[in-house]
């Protein structure tokens, strides 16, 4: 049988063949590899995963890519980044250094607040570029599907630019950007003594704004102390339910507030950052399907040491998914790659387990498991070709680009060698 393209010859090919749905517990460390294995695609999906030698019987192509000595897996699924922004925050990086904390920076008046005047004076075509470029290089260490929040700009007519810009992008660029409403990030400065003004703001004239333009699938939001307390997001994650949105939640990054809890009493697909997440929040997450999805290189940026408990949580059939955290402040990472490299030498996780939260799990925490994140036969051709001479490698060489070839649906967007 002819086909579009064959990948053969892979020394390792990851195949992340398992159950359909996120995985859990000892699943997590299966990651499916076949020794030399090969691929064939077809109009833009996976026909046949298998032995080198026997695709070879089965399938012809005039496209073939030669794996040799390389590892073949699935793309990276980041599930939770910022990259819609102005300018980026280098200098909080030296106050973080010299003894402030993320808080004290925030309310001085740094953090997401100083964010919010670029995204408001920029036009759409300027954070359109901007965020073109930064995307892009995201695509080069391997990404093929992101995930991409408003949250800059904290009116509803710079909210609203921020959702068309991911829009344009999605439309624009070859990987696929899954676009996240997240007003409630921070209160922006006219509104921090007068929060329930922007709260009625948030519910009446964003929300049902951003549904009726159809311009983002999640609602998202900032539960912490010093931001969204637990009664005003149940209030707003509520509204945005009720308007036809799925939830995801930034909980229990720095206090044990309750946020795992309500993102598991409100039916989150995902809660993330979770390093103060109680036992009781975890177990809740578990027994209501909420996936934990995990930002180690923002606890690495900001030099603290309460990265979230990923072994617990896996040894608990907590699913566990990772992402970047790419953003202008606390963690300017795009590569999914190093994030798979602090979560084994910091959360204690092993590298199969480390994959597994970075492509399939991950895929599920964006409701597109049945699509993306494993390489089975069905799903959509989202691949990686990565010069490196077995999986274990990857969280072991760290700060260059493992990856060699990017592709998506079938073709080929990134290729280091050209």
């Amino acid at each position: 049988m002819k086909v579009d393209l064959i990948i053969k010859n892979a020394k390792q090919l990851i195949t992340m063949q398992g159950p359909s749905r996120a995985r859990v517990g000892k699943e997590a460390d299966d990651i499916g590899i076949i020794e030399n294995g090969a691929l064939a695609i077809d109009d833009k999906r996976i026909i046949a995963v298998g032995n080198s030698e026997q695709i070879a019987i089965d399938y012809q192509s005039k496209n073939m890519i030669d794996a040799a000595d390389k590892v073949v897996m699935p793309g990276f699924v980041d599930p939770h980044t910022h990259p819609i922004f102005y300018s980026t925050r280098e200098n909080e990086l030296e106050m973080r250094i010299k003894g402030k904390s993320y808080v004290e920076i925030s309310q001085s008046g740094g953090g997401i607040r100083s964010s919010i005047s670029g995204v408001r004076e920029s036009s759409e075509n300027e954070l359109f570029e901007l965020s073109k470029k930064r995307i892009e290089r995201i695509i080069s260490n391997g990404t093929t599907t992101l995930e991409a929040k408003s949250g800059y700009g904290l009116s509803t007519q710079s909210e609203i630019k921020m959702l068309k810009v991911i829009e344009r992008l999605n439309h624009n660029l070859p990987i696929t950007i899954v676009p996240t409403f997240l007003g409630a990030h921070e209160f922006p400065a006219e509104y921090k003594d007068d929060r329930e003004t922007y709260i009625k703001i948030l519910t009446d004239e964003m929300l049902p704004e951003v549904a009726e333009k159809n311009l983002a699938e999640y609602c998202d939001i900032f539960t912490e102390e010093h931001v969204y307390n637990i009664e005003q997001s149940r209030r707003i994650l509520t509204k945005a339910k009720q308007l036809g949105f799925k939830i995801r939640m930034h909980a229990d990054e720095i206090k044990p507030i309750g946020g795992a809890e309500l993102a598991a009493d409100m039916g989150a697909v995902s809660a993330d950052h979770l390093g103060a997440a109680s036992d009781k929040g975890i177990s809740a997450m578990k027994e209501s399907g909420v996936i934990a999805t995990l930002l180690p290189g923002t606890i690495f940026s900001l030099g603290m040491q309460s990265y979230a408990r990923a072994r617990y949580m896996i040894d608990n059939n907590l699913a566990v998914a990772l992402a970047t955290d790419f953003n202008p402040g606390s963690c300017n990472c795009d590569s999914m790659q190093f994030i798979i490299t602090l979560a084994c030498l910091n959360m204690n996780i092993t590298p199969a387990e480390a994959i597994t939260a970075a492509t399939i799990n991950s895929a599920y925490s964006l409701e597109l498991g049945e699509e993306i994140g494993s390489l089975e036969n069905g799903k959509k051709a989202d691949i990686l070709v990565m010069d490196m001479p077995s999986y274990q490698y990857l969280p072991y060489h760290f700060g260059s680009n493992n990856v060699e070839k990017v592709i998506k649906n079938g073709n080929v967007i990134w290729d280091n060698k050209m």
